[in-house]
């Protein structure tokens, strides 16, 4: 297992999301909309639009709507509501309540799978993973030693978010802060 700072600041790399856990997502993105970040793009996670579904290591289905906000710097806000299935987001809710569950980081954007080797030697095992439209993975990693949640992604090269379902409050005006892709 890999103990020292600099191994760990080298593997993290830097922040690209923060994300709430809420048991009702519209009551949060009208709060979080009021505070200034915003506009969020709104999209189902379903079976159907992403595989390689897992849950403590098994196959698992769920279903959450998730909804992303630019920040400046090229941060990004996410606010999950967990739907059905099993997943570490219901877990949350049931044992901490609504709040911050996990901070995303882009790793160095070394491999996919040096990223999940990468964890898994540092102690921790995937608790959730999958693959959005086959153009997003993503993958959570618990730590009760550091006492929170940790993310990776992985996008396409050339990724840009699909048109989302639903925009809230509205939806931008061209160049109104529109995200036009991830690098």
């Amino acid at each position: 297992m890999a103990t020292s700072s600099q191994s760990l600041k080298s593997f993290l790399g830097k922040p690209i999301e923060i994300c709430i856990v809420s048991r009702n997502h519209r009551r949060t993105l009208a709060a979080l909309t009021n505070l200034g970040i915003g506009p969020w793009r709104i999209y189902t996670c379903l079976p159907t639009n992403t595989s390689e579904q897992t849950f403590r290591g098994k196959s698992s289905a769920f279903t959450m709507v998730l909804c992303f906000a630019d920040l400046p710097g090229g941060m990004v806000y996410e606010v999950i509501e967990p739907v059905s299935g099993a997943n570490i987001f219901s877990e949350f809710l049931e044992e901490r309540g609504e709040g911050i569950h996990h901070v995303a980081y882009d790793c160095n954007d070394i491999p996919w799978e040096d990223r999940i080797n990468g964890f898994e030697e540092r102690g921790l095992s995937m608790a959730q993973g999958g693959n959005f439209r086959g153009e997003n993975r993503f993958a959570f990693f618990e730590s009760e030693e550091a006492g929170t949640c940790f993310e990776t992604l992985w996008f396409r090269e050339g990724y840009e978010y699909p048109e989302p379902e639903e925009w809230f409050p509205a939806r931008p005006e061209k160049g109104d802060g529109e995200l036009q892709g991830r690098s």
